[in-house]
């Protein structure tokens, strides 16, 4: 199967002990949350991240990226090598403008 061939059905959400399980830390994402979305036709990290918001914590998915990876990939029956990963963003810091302007006096 091919990742971008959407006609293939994957078949319905079926709930696993384990959808509690908190993926995305910064974003408050559980396992159950990433495979449903995958479930209603998210197939790509990006699309996941639009929708669920994985990654665009303050970590930027330096925490959860490889366990969302490993979830769509599973539920889609393909290779985690198969996806296309998101877009990898440095972890920022809310910076106040008076560190990146002159003071006056």
């Amino acid at each position: 199967m091919s990742v971008i061939d959407r006609s293939v059905d994957i078949g319905g959400f079926v709930p696993q002990p384990d959808d509690d399980m908190l993926i995305c830390r910064c974003e408050e994402i559980t396992k159950g949350e990433i495979r449903k979305a995958v479930h209603a036709g998210m197939w790509t990290m990006t699309e996941i991240r639009r929708y669920l918001r994985t990654g665009m914590g303050l970590c930027q998915g330096q925490t959860c990226s490889r366990l969302v990876k490993g979830i769509v990939a599973r539920e889609l029956g393909v290779s985690p090598a198969e996806l296309e990963p998101a877009t990898a963003r440095s972890p920022m810091r809310p910076t106040e403008m008076k560190v990146l302007g002159k003071e006056v006096s």
